[in-house]
């Protein structure tokens, strides 16, 4: 019976929600309060898996969603990326019957780093992939080494873990669990590799283990690459897939020396996704050479890249996660690639959606001198902040007179628009904003 109620009530309260535009975590939070340890009651497919990380759990869950139903597998996963416990129970719930049975092959789970620890002490996933710990939304999560231990008590004997050797800190999750149920991905040094990490830090700068300083023979992004601790003998781990070539130019990854993936959006950061995904498909045993083929030229439905066309001018929407230097520097480096003149408009409008700081001390984390490297002929500063970020671009060498400050977002885009040639431009905002300027094209269509 009570099954039953906390089924249909929260299907109840989602159907009302949708109607009067409430959040997706609504339902699951008053069933929560009604009857905390529902989670723990429903019956579950046998497999269950969980993506978790500083970034890229949304794109990462979309791709292995993709792969699951090229390969015929009924999965169901929250679309909506609303991660945290109250959320989950809001999909899970809504996806199951009176008797509290999840009827699916597999459930795919987006989990919120610092909220996994609630949610999975009902259930455990079968297998949880963990991609990244970086900097991320400091005024909430502080140091990634304490996200790294909330996240370990969300970690459970029975998961089988796939992580990304390539990060130290990830990397430590295998410390003490059985090394059968720990598999590893990783990526080759490539032509995009460096010997120094891009960035205005280094989180990489110390073995997470022993502490003593942390030998690289090679960066791919920010603190992820190729290392070795001289002191205690910790080391990047041997790993099940691989990125075995890249050409960000050319748009194309190769996995394992044999299979070859065209990239819609090419960056480091998104290949580390698809690895992820890639690499999960072999674990649950997948063919490899169909995996390819459901990778193949993937274009994310989440959003998180949007092409557009602004007066002629051919547009492309990065979303850079507020708080979060790692994620606006995979951008910019994006935009630094880029061989055509380009107008580069940064909107920062809401910063910690959930706490609602006005912080800004991050935007000093991002490497944006990197900028001056660009065919950048014009850079917008837009939104709230925009002022914020026009005293961050004073400690820049980019020449001044391609900055303007606008904080008026229509006409930030209209100045953008109003460019002239037939320049490339690029928007980089956050999710939470990148409707404030797609709202304005094409009518808000």
């Amino acid at each position: 019976m009570k099954m039953t109620i906390a089924v249909l009530l929260c299907k109840l309260i989602r159907f009302v929600g949708k109607r009067i535009g409430k959040g997706s975590s609504m339902p699951g939070k008053i069933v929560l309060k009604l009857f905390p340890d529902i989670l723990s009651k429903l019956s579950l497919p046998g497999t269950v898996v969980a993506v978790s990380g500083s970034n890229g759990k949304t794109s990462t869950v979309e791709m292995i969603a993709h792969i699951m139903l090229q390969n015929g597998v009924n999965v169901i996963w929250n679309k909506e990326g609303s991660n945290q416990i109250e959320g989950v129970a809001t999909f899970l719930l809504c996806n199951a019957d009176t008797k509290g049975n999840v009827k699916a092959d597999v459930v795919l789970l987006e989990s919120d780093e610092r909220y996994a620890r609630l949610t999975f002490k009902h259930f455990v996933p079968t297998h949880f992939v963990i991609t990244n710990l970086y900097r991320d939304q400091m005024t909430r999560n502080a140091h990634s080494e304490w996200i790294f231990n909330i996240l370990k008590d969300a970690v459970k004997p029975t998961s089988t873990l796939i992580l990304n050797a390539d990060d130290p800190l990830v990397s430590c999750f295998a410390n003490g669990h059985d090394e059968d149920k720990v598999v590893y991905f990783s990526m080759d040094k490539n032509r995009h590799s460096t010997l120094s990490p891009v960035g205005v830090y280094n989180d990489g700068a110390y073995c997470p283990v022993c502490k003593a300083p942390l030998e690289y023979e090679y960066y791919n992004m920010a603190h992820i690459g190729k290392y070795k601790c001289t002191s205690c003998g910790f080391a990047t781990k041997p790993a099940l897939c691989k990125v075995t070539d890249m050409d960000l130019a050319e748009k194309r990854v190769t996995f394992d020396d044999e299979y070859n993936v065209s990239l819609s959006f090419a960056s480091a950061f998104n290949v580390y996704n698809l690895l992820a995904a890639f690499t999960l498909s072999a674990v649950l045993g997948y063919d490899k050479q169909k995996t390819t083929d459901a990778l193949n030229g993937y274009i994310l439905k989440s959003g998180r890249v949007v092409s557009f066309d602004l007066s002629g001018h051919k547009g492309l929407l990065l979303t850079s996660k507020h708080e979060n230097s790692v994620s606006y520097n995979q951008s910019i480096d994006y935009v630094v690639r880029s061989e055509k003149p380009s107008v580069v408009l940064f909107l920062v409008d809401a910063i910690s959606r959930k706490y609602y700081t006005s912080e800004t001390s991050w935007l000093f984390d991002i490497d944006f001198d990197r900028l001056k490297d660009s065919k950048a002929e014009k850079i917008i500063l837009c939104g709230k902040y925009a002022y914020d970020l026009a005293v961050r671009f004073e400690f820049t060498d980019i020449p001044k007179d391609i900055i303007t400050v606008e904080a008026d977002i229509p006409t930030a885009v209209k100045l953008a628009a109003d460019h002239p040639g037939d320049s490339d431009c690029f928007v980089i905002t956050c999710f939470s904003d990148k409707d404030k300027f797609l709202s304005q094209l094409n009518g808000g269509n």
